[in-house]
């Protein structure tokens, strides 16, 4: 209990404030909660006139300093004068633009804004919405603003405050960059507020603000508040990660934890030893961890839910709702079970039914209806805003989510549960970083709601206690840059300041401020490395002869091996595609390999000619699914044939239960006499090899006898010098090489046109200024030399495809496309696309992305008013069908572009009106759903 006369001295220190600050007095009286020490920071250094850098946890309220920028802008100068003839107009009212990364954010920003605003003063442009965009208050994806600056919008006059929201996006690799162009070209008066994650780096962030926008403040919060306590879970037995809170500050695991694990590790190592069934062998018995219902189960009886449960595989998440659903899992009352019906028959009345069937809508429901849920981008767009409406309201109880959630909209949980501690990045298979493992995490514990947050790791034998209690401790990750010219921004900021300007501007970037801060670094990193390789070469040194030369022949034989290796897999790969094509409906085969291995009996062979044949099986495991060339080691054969029913419908289990027991009724062996894989008769030694290996045997090194050690030593060196080789083209390419890149791109673009010998931008060059798309060039040359003219709307949409579409894993043959004009088109395309990185190669550019055929076929037959089913299963997918969330969000790129070639310039009139007439054809549908919601 304080003293009256501590009361009355925080009185006066409130009122002093109050007084220094008045806008932030009348923005703290509407909040209706008291300000954190953080926000408070912020606010002031804003209401002072400083921009400000505010970098905090998740949850913790770092949106309060955007909205206060808004409360700014609506309130005016407080010194604007007021006219004479009328005494009752309010200050002038400046304007304030509100970015995000993605439209969901904006959406969700912008229905924020309007509840406490008023429709009239808040507006929102998005690729898919405007609405009200000349309000005093904004709400905007980055691009969007971007666009604005480079137009010369008069949107932008009095404008008075930018709000970068989520700013740390400006490390993505593929968007990042858009962060930096308008950081950059924001005119000099417009307060700039940029609100980020916590990252370890903010003060050299700040430092590089400074430099280019002149006063800026940081305000940074480590504090979470919601507390979050860390547990992992070892089989059935659930543990503190940390004893107390100053354990956690030491990185102390809890000990009991330790020797737990340390335990169950034994003894599954001892178990090695005993074990003789088909489960034993040298790594001993498989780990089998607690079940995904079981640990739903046990969140619910320990009042841990709602929670998001995350695994880092689409068809995991499927897979986990379907494993509780047959687990007989219900987390919901029969009220909250017919709200859950309500809600989602309200947002699903547009789809037609048909469509509802493929997208698995009565499965979806089903788990909706129980309390569980997946999430990830391959969902349909509305499925995914149902599932986050009824998280958040608390009707849905577990969701199961790829990584992608923590980037979307606010989805907060008592509990996140994450699986494992590796993801896949779509190149290999990585260890979460600190700064994903805290993003991840952030999302436990929800403000004014929970009084702490719990983030559960589930324990396996590879996963080490004191890891993640590093994970958990290291709350930051650096931020770094992805900034980098692209021929879009050459001609826009040549036409907009001239070329030498826009090589200081470039020069000015955060890539660059944190390029010419680490080459010292790398300088002294290559000075220790070249004294290792000296000591390294010394090991490898051998007294019979010269050993490098030695080592080369290993190195050469090595490789020629990995050549002929690649070689036969591309044979072996083109023979099971040969034997694809032949099957028949009935014919019973056996899958040699994967998880459908075993026998299947052909329902659909799939010779339609969309790419590769992914003939529709049943195997006698009652799976029914498409299979492909992937999953045939050796080339397939008909064993046998069965009658299959004129009118079979795999989607029922009765169905597939009879043909199954048809197919097992063959009396066929399951795997068959020997198991496929590669086959060990070579014809003959390869000839090259046979001489390599001779002069290996004939070198005086071969003799030897510590020969191997000293072949350790010598990889190890060849590693270092590869290493060592890339620091230095870093090292030598890092000081003024966005100046550098930027020329080689402007030489470029000169030699083709875009840009005149005195530096002016043509006509040409003004048409690719308005194209934003990453193969902006590419699709700017099919413009100039009219590869699309002449197509009808559904073969604009397939032909443009190519250049947006990028698959998620890399498919080793081409897809096939609708003959005729598409493919003449593609071929033009790609020809065009030849050229281009022809020149980059010359230049030392980064290579324009080779067009991406897999979508053609999809858009095509959408765009042709085909049923969504046959649309989804003509897709270049390895898995099979495309996911329903791909489609659109993929068709969404196209309709985007198609609207950038109806406004060009440099398009034809006949291809501009034919373009409106691919946007009308492909937004129908689940399209057109998703266009207006």
């Amino acid at each position: 209990m304080s003293s009256p006369a501590e009361r009355y001295a925080a009185a006066r220190r409130k009122a002093a404030q109050a007084a220094q600050f008045p806008a932030l007095d009348e923005f703290a009286l509407e909040l209706g909660f008291d300000l954190d020490d953080f926000q408070r920071e912020a606010c002031q250094s804003l209401e002072r006139g400083s921009g400000v850098l505010v970098c905090a946890p998740t949850g913790a309220g770092k949106t309060v300093v955007g909205e206060f920028a808004v409360h700014l802008a609506l309130r005016g100068r407080p010194d604007d004068p007021v006219p004479a003839a009328d005494a009752t107009t309010s200050p002038a009212r400046r304007k304030c633009f509100y970015t995000t990364p993605i439209k969901a954010l904006s959406n969700q920003k912008y229905h924020d804004l309007v509840a406490r605003y008023g429709a009239e003063q808040v507006g929102l442009l998005t690729g898919d919405n405007a609405i009200n965009g000349d309000a005093p208050v904004v709400v905007m994806t980055t691009e969007v603003l971007r666009n604005m600056l480079y137009a010369g919008s008069s949107t932008l006059e009095g404008l008075a405050y930018v709000v970068m929201d989520e700013v740390h996006y400006l490390a993505d690799r593929f968007r990042g960059g858009v962060w930096e162009e308008v950081i950059i070209h924001l005119p000099a008066s417009v307060t700039l507020v940029s609100l980020s994650a916590t990252v370890s780096n903010a003060e050299e962030f700040a430092d590089w603000l400074v430099t280019v926008r002149g006063e800026t403040a940081v305000v940074v919060s480590e504090h979470r508040p919601v507390p979050l306590w860390q547990h992992m879970l070892v089989g059935k037995r659930m543990f503190d990660l940390f004893h107390d809170a100053d354990a956690a500050r030491k990185h102390d695991v809890h000990p009991e934890l330790l020797r737990y694990t340390r335990e169950t590790a034994r003894r599954l190592e001892l178990g090695e030893g005993r074990s003789a069934g088909p489960g034993a062998g040298r790594r001993g018995p498989r780990w089998r961890g607690p079940l995904r219902p079981d640990i739903v189960d046990r969140l619910d009886r320990e009042g841990l839910l709602p929670a998001i449960l995350f695994i880092f595989s689409r068809a995991g998440c499927a897979a986990a709702v379907q494993q509780c659903l047959a687990a007989g899992l219900r987390l919901t009352s029969a009220e909250e079970r017919a709200e859950i019906r309500r809600v989602v028959e309200s947002r699903v009345t547009a789809i037609p039914g048909e469509d509802l069937s493929v997208l698995g809508y009565w499965e979806w429901l089903d788990g909706l209806e129980r309390g569980l849920a997946a999430h990830h981008a391959g969902m349909l767009p509305v499925f995914k805003e149902v599932v986050e409406e009824l998280f958040v309201r608390g009707l849905v109880k577990a969701v199961f989510a790829t990584e992608t959630l923590a980037l979307g909209i606010n989805m907060p949980a008592r509990c996140v549960v994450l699986e494992r501690l590796v993801k896949y990045n779509g190149e290999a298979h990585v260890d979460l970083t600190p700064g994903e493992y805290t993003q991840l995490t952030g999302r436990a514990g929800r403000r004014g709601i929970d009084v702490e947050g719990h983030a559960v790791v589930v324990w396996s034998p590879e996963t080490d206690p004191r890891h993640v209690a590093g994970l958990a401790s290291a709350r930051t990750y650096p931020l770094r840059s992805s900034f980098r010219p692209s021929y879009n921004m050459a001609v826009n900021l040549v036409g907009t300041v001239g070329a030498e300007p826009a090589r200081a501007l470039l020069e000015s970037s955060f890539a660059q401020f944190q390029a010419d801060r680490s080459v010292v670094g790398l300088a002294r990193q290559v000075q220790r490395n070249t004294e290792t390789i000296e000591a390294y070469g010394a090991e490898a040194a051998c007294h019979h002869g010269d050993f490098d030369e030695y080592f080369a022949l290993r190195v050469a034989i090595a490789d020629r091996e990995k050549a002929i290796a690649r070689q036969g897999q591309t044979q072996r790969k083109a023979a099971a595609v040969a034997s694809l094509e032949r099957l028949r409906v009935g014919d019973v085969i056996r899958v040699p390999s994967g998880r459908r291995a075993g026998l299947a009996v052909v329902l659909d062979p799939a010779t339609g000619g969309f790419g590769e044949p992914r003939p529709l099986v049943l195997t006698q495991d009652r799976w029914a699914g498409r299979v492909s060339p992937g999953d045939f080691t050796t080339p397939a054969e008909v064993l046998a044939r069965i009658r299959v029913p004129k009118h079979f419908n795999h989607r029922s289990p009765g169905a597939r239960r009879d043909l199954a027991a048809e197919v097992s009724g063959t009396g066929l062996d399951r795997h068959g006499g020997r198991r496929g894989g590669r086959s060990r008769q070579v014809s003959g030694e390869d000839h090259q090899i046979a001489q390599l290996r001779t002069e290996l045997r004939h070198h005086p090194c071969h003799a030897c006898p510590e020969r191997e050690e000293h072949a350790r030593w010598a990889e190890r060196r060849r590693r270092l010098e590869r290493d060592t080789e890339e620091l230095r083209e870093r090292v030598s390419g890092r000081t003024g090489s966005l100046a550098r890149t930027f020329d080689r791109i402007v030489a470029l673009l000169t030699e083709r046109g875009y840009l005149a010998r005195d530096g002016a931008v043509t006509d040409a060059g003004r048409m690719l200024g308005r194209i934003w798309t990453e193969a902006d060039l590419l699709v700017a040359e099919c413009l100039r030399r009219g590869v699309w003219n002449g197509l009808s709307p559904a073969e604009l949409a397939s032909a443009v495809s190519v250049v947006v579409f990028e698959a998620r894993r890399d498919v080793d043959e081409r897809a096939s496309l609708p003959r005729g004009p598409v493919a003449d088109a593609v071929d033009e395309t790609l020809k065009l696309w030849g050229e281009i990185e022809a020149d980059e190669a010359a230049r030392g550019l980064t290579a324009t992305r080779e067009p991406d055929l897999g979508f053609a076929w999809p858009v095509y037959r959408w765009a042709r008013g085909e049923a969504l089913a046959k649309v989804l299963g003509s897709g270049h997918e390895i898995d099979g069908e495309m996911p329903a969330g791909d489609f659109v969000r993929w068709a969404r790129q196209v309709v985007d572009l198609l609207g950038q070639i109806a406004d060009s310039g440099g398009a034809t009139t006949e291809l501009r009106s034919t373009a409106r007439q691919a946007i009308a054809a492909v937004n129908r549908g689940v399209l057109a759903y998703h266009t207006s919601a």
